[in-house]
Parts: C-alpha cells; sequence; structure tokens
C-alpha cells in the first residue's frame, strides 16, 4: 500500500514541480538606445553596418520592421515608455518639460507585481525617478567618457570609463544580485548611445579603419514643395566643427557650423569633453584624430568635397558608436546565458526614435518622415515567443508597457493608450491589428527649428500637418518611400486626401489630443 502511495505521488510532484515553474514569472529587461536608426542595425534591409549580436537576438525573437514612435524626441519617448500613453496624456510633450513622476507608471505596476525595479544609464526626464528600487542614472544627456552618475543612494559619482560598457558592468551587477535573491526583475538598461556627439570608445578607434560612405541620394534635397521642411536645421554640412567634426576650434566665433542652435557654445563644451579625457584616452584619440584634423586643414574641401568630408566623419563616429553598443549586448546575452536566466527573460530591445544618416541631408529625428519616425524593434523570450519571426504590423513605442505587463500577467490599466503586443508575439493567428497609428511633434521650438506638426500613417499612406504654417504633405510610401513628392493638393489624391484627414481626425478624437 505504501509502495502504491509513493508511486502516485510521485506524478503528483512532477506535476506540481512542472506547474510551479510554468507560472514563474519571466525577468524584463527594456534596452533603448537613444537615435539608433534602423539602417544601422544589419538585421535591417539597407544596413550601413554590421551588428551581429542585435541580429542574433532578433533572430532568436520577433522583430518588427513598422516600428515607430509617438514623438521623435528623446525625453518624450522615455516618458510614452514609461507610462503608455501620448505625451500630451503623460505631460511630458517636449525636452523643456519635467516629468511627472507622481503619476502612474510602468515601474510603479511592476513593483505592485512583485518585481525588483531598475533603470540603468539615460533618465533625462529631470525629475526623480520614482517606482525604481535601485537606480544609476547620467546626469542630464550624459557623458560618453568618465561619465557621472546619480543612484538611488543619493549620491553622485564620477566613474573611470566609457559610458556604454560602465552601463552594462552595472546592469549585470544588479542582475546578479537579483538572481542571488531569487526574485524576479524589471529593469530598464538605457544606453546613452548613440546620441550626438558620437564619441567612440577609445578602442574602437584603433580596431577600424576609416570608411568612406556615399552620400544618400536624397542628400542634396531642396525640400521643393515641402514648406514644413525648409526652415529647419539639421543639415550634415550645417554641423559644428568643433564638437560634431572633432576640430580643434575652442571659441564659437572660430566655428562656422550652426549645429541646430548657432549660438550655442558648442566649440567650449568641445574642449571640456577632451580635456576630460585620461592620458591613456587622450592619446588614443590624438593617434587617430590628429592625422584626419591636418589631413582637412591642408587640403581645405569645399562645396560638395566638404559635405562629403563631413558626412564621413559623421558616419564613422556614429558607427563605430552603435558598435560599442552591439558588442555590449552581446556581453550582456552571454552572462544571461552563464547565469541561466535568458530563457526566461522577455527581452525588448528597441531605441528612444529613429535618426537621419544622411537622408534629406539631414542628423537628428523629429520629423515624421520615415527615417526618424520609425525605430529598430525586436523582442526575445525562449520561454514564450516562437524564434525566427517577423512582423510588419504598425506597432509603436506607445504599446511597450501594456506588452510587458501582459506578459507578466498583470492587468492592464484602462487609461494606458497603447494596446499589448502579445497576440501579435505568441499566436500564429491574423490579429485584428490596427491599420492606422498617431504622431505629434509638440516642441517646435528650441534646437533644430522643426515646426510642431501631427500626422497619420497607415502601411502604404501618410498624411503630416504643420499646423502653424498649414503646411499639409501628403505621401505614398510604395512609389516614393524617400517621401520626396508631396501629394497634397495634386488632382487624382482628392479621395485620399479626404480618407487620411478623416483618419487623422478620428485618431485625434481617440487619443483625445486638444493640443494643436
Amino acid at each position: 500500500m505504501k509502495k502504491l502511495l509513493l508511486l502516485l505521488a510521485l506524478p503528483l510532484a512532477f506535476f506540481s514541480c512542472e506547474t510551479e515553474q510554468a507560472v514563474k514569472k519571466p525577468n524584463v529587461i527594456f534596452i533603448m538606445t537613444d537615435d539608433h536608426a534602423k539602417k544601422a542595425m544589419s538585421a535591417y534591409e539597407g544596413s550601413v553596418m554590421e551588428t551581429p549580436h542585435l541580429d542574433q537576438l532578433a533572430s532568436e525573437g520577433v522583430l518588427f520592421d513598422r516600428a515607430y514612435c509617438t514623438n521623435s524626441i528623446c525625453g518624450p519617448s522615455r516618458a510614452v515608455v514609461l507610462t503608455g500613453k501620448h505625451s500630451h496624456k503623460n505631460g511630458f510633450m517636449s525636452n523643456h518639460d519635467t516629468f511627472d513622476g507622481d503619476q502612474t507608471s510602468l515601474a510603479k505596476y511592476m513593483q505592485g507585481a512583485g518585481y525588483h525595479t531598475s533603470v540603468i544609464g539615460k533618465w533625462h526626464l529631470v525629475s526623480k525617478p520614482q517606482g525604481f528600487d535601485d537606480y544609476k542614472i547620467l546626469l542630464g544627456q550624459g557623458e560618453y567618457y568618465n561619465p557621472r552618475f546619480v543612484s538611488s543612494k543619493g549620491d553622485t559619482s564620477k566613474i573611470e570609463g566609457y559610458a556604454t560598457s560602465l552601463i552594462t558592468d552595472m546592469a549585470m551587477d544588479v542582475i546578479g544580485e537579483q538572481k542571488a535573491a531569487d526574485k524576479p526583475f524589471f529593469m530598464m538598461l538605457h544606453h546613452k548611445a548613440p546620441h550626438r556627439n558620437w564619441m567612440p570608445d577609445s578602442s574602437y578607434l584603433r580596431a577600424y579603419e576609416e570608411k568612406h560612405y556615399d552620400l544618400p541620394d536624397t542628400f542634396f534635397d531642396n525640400y521643393d514643395g515641402r514648406e514644413g521642411a525648409k526652415g529647419q536645421d539639421m543639415r550634415v554640412d550645417d554641423m559644428f566643427w568643433s564638437s560634431d567634426m572633432k576640430l580643434p576650434i575652442y571659441e564659437k566665433k572660430g566655428d562656422p557650423g550652426t549645429g541646430g542652435f548657432a549660438t550655442a557654445n558648442q566649440a567650449r563644451n568641445w574642449e571640456r569633453a577632451y580635456n576630460d579625457l585620461t592620458p591613456d584616452q587622450k592619446a588614443a584619440w590624438d593617434e587617430y584624430y590628429v592625422p584626419l584634423i591636418e589631413e582637412f586643414y591642408k587640403t581645405k574641401p569645399e562645396g560638395k568635397e566638404l559635405a562629403q568630408w563631413m558626412y564621413n566623419r559623421y558616419m564613422n563616429d556614429y558607427t563605430k558608436t552603435v558598435q560599442s553598443v552591439d558588442d555590449n549586448i552581446g556581453r550582456l546575452m552571454s552572462y544571461l546565458k552563464e547565469e541561466g536566466l535568458d530563457k526566461n527573460t522577455l527581452i525588448i530591445y528597441t531605441s528612444d526614435q529613429g535618426f537621419y544618416l544622411g537622408e534629406h541631408g539631414w542628423y537628428d529625428k523629429r520629423y515624421m518622415h520615415e527615417p526618424s519616425f520609425g525605430m529598430p524593434f525586436l523582442v526575445r523570450y525562449p520561454d514564450g515567443i516562437k524564434a525566427g519571426q517577423k512582423s510588419s504590423e504598425l506597432v509603436q513605442n506607445l504599446d511597450v508597457a501594456p506588452t510587458i505587463l501582459d506578459f507578466v500577467g498583470e492587468p492592464i490599466p484602462e487609461d494606458m493608450q497603447g494596446t499589448s503586443l502579445k497576440t501579435l508575439l505568441t499566436t500564429s493567428e491574423d490579429a485584428d491589428w490596427q491599420k492606422s497609428i498617431y504622431y505629434h511633434y509638440y516642441q517646435g521650438t528650441g534646437w533644430h527649428h522643426v515646426p510642431r506638426h501631427n500626422g497619420v500613417a497607415t502601411d502604404r499612406y501618410k498624411l503630416m500637418h504643420f499646423y502653424d504654417i498649414d503646411d499639409w504633405q501628403l505621401f505614398d510610401l510604395e512609389t516614393d518611400p524617400d517621401e520626396m513628392d508631396n501629394l497634397y493638393g495634386k488632382s487624382g489624391y482628392e479621395e485620399k486626401t479626404l480618407e487620411m484627414k478623416t483618419e487623422l481626425k478620428r485618431l485625434i478624437a481617440k487619443y483625445d489630443d486638444d493640443t494643436a
């Protein structure tokens, strides 16, 4: 009889173990870089560089090729992710604002669900982080070299090293502590890179040769028929010669670049950044840049040759900065595997928005055009998501918070305006998914002089309204992927224009946006 009872108990014990394992909450790591263009990730078509570790992540999960931000600028994008609400609802509409930390947030909901919560790296929301058990955040935009961090203990420390590697080190330390405590963790891992002014790790300066990058076909765009594009200050050939091009100019009057804010003294800022390097860092920096500087002043390029030289400098620095991110993603994934955490950890990788790599002659973001509106977006979770998937559904950073809550088994708050992606990620059935998405850039003043605008995008068409100057722009992304031909007001597009305007009004009402 005892033997029979033992035999009966074994399956029950096995079932109990399996059930406990099945309901174990996943860890969550949300990784966000700053200004990472899709064309700087080789999993996407037309990439300008190789990113093997990010590609590996994409191959082990789902890669989205139609992922977009709601407001293409740093701080507001972070606030959207944290709240699941459009900028006009969470109160952080531009980089002139301060985030209201008293409002509900993803971090607070995850705390309530029993998770250890942390944010490591760039914060850029001005106010003190709330809802996090632990944080180590960069001051403001942060520095690439020897950055200063503010911790949840209230101290500020300057740490020697390179920001991307230091942030990764800190993240792994926190993860290790939570594994030892056997507590599920939710981490927001926010890299500074590849934000302007693109200072690569000194070791990458030696490892990679200077490359030539052909100017994009639209580089010399004259913005004909697109009034909203004409007044900006975002052209690569107008960058600061000092901080952007790394030329030794230490007085504003000696820097011919306008750089998005003509009166800013970036020459002095560049001098401070260079002087803050350690002797070894400075030696590596000089070894790479001094020959480039000497050659520049020897040849004195002008016109198109100067534009090409500036574009090459920009792209070499930018891609090396991204390369460091990719390698540190590889470090993180190796660590998770070594610790046995790679299977039951939901990882989302994205950027706060996209970025221009010379399209229309630009760098920076803000516009609703594809290079800055779109962003890399991938999700990996071996215990819950089939590997090797690709999705062309229209998704936004607005959907991050509800998606994470859905995966950890928490209810999605009614005031969140995004939609969980869990169905798209975990089923093979065709979901009844949204067919249009809403965008609104609210800032207008300050850097780069991009007019305020809102708009609607579908799988093929995009309508943008620069409402302060009453400029409308309609594009057919299928026939005009570079968005050069404004169809608004042209014969034959009356019906499509009315359809898109109607949809824009519907989305404005849906999201209760009365700010335009």
